[in-house]
């Protein structure tokens, strides 16, 4: 909707009180380019909605690049960036709403609490270099990352200000003598031949960004611009007071040649070998502290709250972050595991968020929490188990269980059901518990990474190392002895399926590795995919890589054959798709929901005939995790809306808020569902009705201020449900009667 009245760019006196169906609340801030609005949508989701100052609205060339900010930021919504929820470049006032993330950046991060430590910094590092891989794939170059275009959320960074974006095919080309950028984060290249700039371009601003997070400047400092042109270009950069162990890494993104820098990838492995895995301390933000007037920073006064997902500044003209006017604290919320269902080897959420993945934490406590990069404290296996079996039984025989294998607040256990036992991991240990009564039946230690994936049954052993540690191994299931063990460092992305194990590497190379021998059986590209990374479900018989059009217009689907790595077939969908299941001979899929990204339909389509259903939802899931048991689809969304959708009727069934800030992705026996909350809950809901039957007690622990990177979804086995917990405890209840919990 065009505004009320046509404002000036620095008063906007009055603005509108709608962009499109969003109704703006309030003022988050004003950029040189925009005003930067915290709006709602109808059914109530939180967005940043941008608004184009009407001065600006009036200029062609303005409009173009505004367009191109759209399809930019459009081309790499997901985990790493503000997703986009709409936008309209054609409005009388062009306007753009992404989702809504709490979270300080990086800029007022260092001005209020001063450089980071170590540990922060090899996270912050780690996850940009994973954002970075991620844009780059789409095709896209940010060209401005700095940091006050980094927010960082619970889940990781995520970058943000995509206003000089430009995907290598854009017909938009920067005009002689004008640079575009901002000095002291700008490559070498971007001064000499800006039309020749590349992804490279974005690593030398990463390097130029842990300067400035490690010291509080950058490694180019005058009050010049020119001078610091001049500097980045010629000069040798300042890494005083760099941690040792990053200094050559973050010399090397600050090569003057693109040529000579790493590539996200290769930061990635390089960061892997500084360190066996990367701190996994959640990053809590401190205290602000006593700032000179002298501090260096890009951002505001301290005292900056949860943030919108737009580049703007609390001043119109500047370029400085922009703070909601919502106070910055952090929930004792954590979150539980996320043991996968069934004793086929593993469904797997969708592979496009390996290793993070990092992941989902923002949306964990999104509603209420400001911070950054949130994993799991480790600690050490010293300590015996802990058993407890209830005094009371569930309905039939079962006795209700729960277990802390080793130290208390020893991370949080993952678990599959595989060999007729509960397979389990947390950092630096995999062990199998009896699912009668948790007792431990062996234990094995692994190297200490970030836990994203738990252990599952593949060519009749055990595989523990699905989460980019840099090894695979395989492990008998009976004693936990290691049979066999291969380097995988090279490797990006490791599913499961079929008895075989897919590795797929940066260049697109895809490799099976059989689950029994270790032995490689086949290794090519995939058809139709350049970097497939892969879903694959319990008791299905291929392996799906997706690659949706830059606009979101539609996806490519190909389905993979693991035993040879041959395509079984490929179809193009309409919109942007996430596999979430496969039941029946048919697949399902979520539409732009993407995980991280707001559900808005749930598609099915059947190979064999054809047959494509899809399904749109009365109101959108945000962040939507998604399980699927025959032809109904569960949608879980943060801030606890439980949505069943009947894929056989064409209608969504019910619709449950369950006032849990997140959930896990739901799991079903047909009878019921289950979910885990962020605080250990298991919660049981009638799948028919809808109704909430029971739920378990809390189990958050004395660690609150830790939180998992994600949460799972319990196991289900026998007619039992699993589950773990932030406090470190597995548990286990009788699935038939979630009122007796």
């Amino acid at each position: 909707m065009a505004p009320q009245r046509d404002a000036g760019a620095g008063a906007e006196a009055e603005l509108p009180e709608y962009a499109g169906h969003y109704r703006l609340e309030s003022c988050l801030g004003s950029g040189g380019m925009g005003v930067v609005h915290l709006a709602r949508s109808t059914s109530g989701m939180r967005v940043a909605v941008k608004v184009v100052h009407a001065t600006y609205a009036k200029d062609p060339e303005f409009r173009s690049r505004f367009r191109q900010e759209v399809a930019a930021a459009r081309r790499v919504s997901g985990a790493f960036t503000a997703p986009v929820v709409d936008a309209d470049p054609e409005a009388g006032r062009p306007w753009m709403a992404t989702l809504f993330i709490p979270g300080p950046t990086l800029s007022e991060q260092v001005k209020r609490n001063g450089p980071m430590d170590e540990a922060q910094l090899r996270r912050l590092m780690a996850g940009l270099a994973e954002a970075l891989r991620d844009i780059h794939r789409v095709g896209v170059v940010h060209r401005d990352l700095k940091p006050s275009n980094v927010l960082l959320a619970e889940d990781g960074p995520k970058v943000i200000d995509f206003g000089i974006s430009r995907p290598k095919d854009s017909e938009l080309r920067t005009e002689t003598g004008k640079l575009i950028g901002t000095p002291p984060f700008m490559a070498p290249e971007q001064f000499r031949r800006p039309r020749e700039v590349g992804p490279a371009a974005d690593v030398f601003a990463l390097g130029s960004l842990l300067v400035h997070a490690a010291t509080g400047r950058g490694p180019f400092d005058s009050e010049s611009p020119y001078v610091v042109a001049y500097q980045v270009v010629h000069d040798e950069p300042d890494l005083t007071g760099v941690p040792e162990s990053l200094a050559s890494l973050v010399l090397r993104c600050l090569a003057k040649e693109p040529e000579d820098r790493p590539t996200p990838d290769e930061l990635m492995r390089e960061l892997r070998s500084v360190a066996a895995a990367y701190d996994t301390q959640v990053f809590i933000p401190a205290q602000r502290e006593h700032a000179s007037s002298g501090e260096s920073g890009e951002g505001p006064e301290a005292g900056a709250p949860a943030r919108s997902g737009m580049g703007a500044s609390a001043r119109p003209g500047v370029g400085a972050p922009v703070r909601s006017e919502e106070g910055a604290r952090v929930r004792s919320e954590a979150g539980a595991p996320v043991p996968r269902a069934d004793d086929v080897p593993g469904k797997r959420r969708p592979a496009r968020r390996l290793g993070r993945r990092t992941v989902l934490v923002a949306g964990v406590l999104c509603l209420a929490v400001i911070g950054s990069l949130a994993l799991v404290k480790v600690f050490g296996d010293s300590e015996p188990a802990h058993r407890t079996t209830a005094a009371q039984d569930t309905p039939g025989d079962f006795g209700a269980w729960e277990t802390v294998p080793g130290a208390k607040g020893a991370g949080m256990a993952q678990c599959s059901y595989g060999a007729g036992k509960l397979l389990c991991a947390r950092p630096g240990l995999v062990f199998a518990l009896d699912p009668a009564d948790g007792g431990t039946l062996w234990r094995h230690e692994v190297a200490k990474g970030t836990r994203s994936e738990p252990p599952v049954l593949s060519g009749g052993l055990v595989q523990p190392a699905l989460d980019r540690i840099g090894a695979l191994e395989a492990l008998d299931p009976d004693t936990g002895a290691r049979v066999w063990q291969q380097d995988a460092a090279q490797y990006d992305g490791v599913r499961c399926a079929g008895g075989m194990l897919l590795l797929t590497r940066a260049d697109g190379t895809v490799s099976g590795v059989d689950s029994a021998s270790g032995e490689t059986a086949w290794s090519h590209r995939i058809a139709g995919q350049s970097v497939p990374y892969f879903s694959t479900f319990a008791g299905d018989a291929s392996a799906y890589a997706t690659s949706p059009a830059g606009d979101g217009s539609r996806t490519e689907v190909t389905a993979v054959d693991p035993a040879t790595g041959d395509v079984r077939w490929s179809k193009e969908l309409a919109g942007a798709l996430t596999p979430v299941g496969a039941a029946d001979g048919s697949v399902y899929f979520v539409v732009d929901g993407a995980v991280y990204g707001d559900a808005k339909a749930v598609v099915r389509y059947t190979p064999e005939t054809g047959a494509v259903r899809r399904v749109v939802l009365p109101l959108p899931v945000p962040q939507a995790e998604a399980g699927v048991h025959g032809d109904a689809v569960y949608l879980m969304g943060a801030g606890g809306s439980l949505v069943a959708v009947d894929m056989a009727a064409g209608k969504q069934a019910w619709r449950l808020e369950t006032g849990v800030s997140r959930g896990s992705a739901p799991v079903s026996d047909g009878r019921h569902v289950y979910v885990t909350a962020p605080d250990g809950r298991l919660l049981g809901v009638d799948a028919h009705e809808g109704r909430l039957l029971g739920q378990t007690r809390p189990r958050l622990g004395a660690d609150s201020d830790r939180v998992p990177a994600a949460l799972p979804e319990p196991v289900l086995a026998g007619g039992h449900v699993y589950a773990g917990a932030p406090d470190g405890t597995v548990f286990g209840v009788a699935g038939r009667d979630p009122a007796a919990w």
